[in-house]
């Protein structure tokens, strides 16, 4: 048989992605439903059993978002071993970049018919547009804005954080602490953001008009390509030369400092990454939900993330995938049936995923597990140790 890393010597992305037999099944899943739910929707007629209401659409299209923010959350605390508590931070703040987009787009169509300022600016007595949200009447800024801004907040917050080798349960709690500090900062009418209420009413999206079954299918698709895309890209980092230093950090942070490498840059690199793709998500929840407030800062859904990535299996990227799409279905069905016990179930999912099930629900997959493979940290001190004896066999 011949060997991938032959075959594909000059794509090694093509390569990684035929060796990974989860991701492949995941692509191939996202490929068939971005093709299959939409002509579902709009070409089935309604009485056929095949046909797919909008709202199961819409349903689906929320649940693709959240398996974005799982997949950021698994890159970080699956490879890198950083516990994150505070990503629903990242999520928000993409979610209002691109909520302040739509609220432009409503003009003299609102309740006060003022063609500049929004609704609840009028209300609070607002006479002028604040400055930060120039530009906003614009798609592509508000694209790059709900990109730059969580990356901009996770670049400074990691290179203080990492700089001062803040690890554990202390930097998960100072990322809660962060995404608590966001949630009662929008909640303050005088942010300018909507307060308690938030951002919503939203008309349309590009011109097209966000209640019609084609914007929604256009969104659901939109989901699944940067689903993939972003697997992609998570695939491409973990696999890499960088992504075995990710490893080692994780498994060995102390001995890969002391090989001589720069944690902390590595870290921050990958929290900034895994930041920009907790913004895409929001981006893309917001005009499906129709709402965005500051509960989306809450610690609590931080936390939920967290459940999403243990259940599917962490260190796989796509058991994350996995994960958020089993609680978050979980969620709808018991919060419609039995809404007083989910919490409880969701406790004891989590309690009994680590009990019984501590590689996830794709660990108990063989198939699918973690392949038996050399430590990152021995291949990194394999090189230092080579390093060093060429040097000195050259001195």
């Amino acid at each position: 048989m011949t060997d991938y890393r032959q075959k594909y010597q000059m794509t090694p992305v093509i390569g990684w992605l035929l060796r990974d037999r989860g991701g492949m099944i995941l692509l191939g899943i996202l490929i068939v439903a971005s093709i299959l739910i939409p002509v579902g929707n709009l070409i089935v007629p309604e009485g056929s059993a095949l046909h797919v209401p909008t709202w199961m659409m819409s349903l689906l299209g929320k649940y693709l978002c959240y398996a974005l923010l799982a997949l950021s959350v698994d890159l970080i605390w699956g490879f890198c071993g950083i516990l994150s508590l505070g990503h629903g931070a990242f999520f928000a703040l993409g979610g209002y970049a691109m909520g302040m987009y739509l609220m432009r787009q409503i003009g003299d169509r609102g309740v006060y018919g003022n063609p500049e300022l929004p609704d609840f600016m009028v209300f609070l007595n607002w006479t002028e547009l604040p400055w930060y949200w120039y530009g906003f009447d614009m798609f592509w800024f508000a694209v790059v804005m709900a990109m730059f801004v969580p990356g901009l907040l996770a670049f400074v917050f990691g290179f203080l954080a990492f700089r001062s080798r803040v690890t554990g349960v202390y930097l998960s709690i100072i990322t809660q602490a962060m995404t608590y500090a966001l949630l009662l900062a929008f909640f303050r009418n005088d942010m300018g953001f909507g307060g308690n209420n938030g951002l919503t009413d939203f008309k349309d999206l590009l011109g097209f008009s966000l209640q019609a079954d084609g914007t929604r299918a256009a969104l659901f698709i939109a989901s699944c390509v940067m689903l993939g895309i972003c697997y992609v890209v998570a695939r491409c980092i973990t696999n890499s030369r960088l992504g075995k230093v990710l490893i080692a950090i994780r498994d060995a942070e102390a001995r890969v400092r002391f090989t001589g490498y720069r944690v902390e840059y590595y870290k921050l690199f990958v929290f900034t990454v895994s930041a920009v793709m907790a913004g895409i998500a929001g981006s893309l929840y917001v005009p499906q939900v129709g709402i965005i407030n500051p509960g989306e800062f809450a610690p609590a859904l931080s936390i939920e993330i967290v459940i999403w990535v243990a259940v599917g299996g962490r260190g796989t990227l796509y058991g994350a995938v996995l994960g958020a799409f089993i609680v978050n279905y979980a969620k709808t069905f018991f919060t419609g049936v039995m809404p007083d016990f989910w919490l409880f179930f969701l406790g004891g999912l989590f309690i009994a995923v680590t009990l019984f099930l501590p590689k996830g629900v794709i660990g108990a997959v063989p198939a699918f597990g973690s392949p038996d493979r050399q430590s990152a940290f021995s291949t990194l001190r394999k090189r230092f140790l080579n390093g060093r004896a060429n040097e000195g066999g050259k001195a």
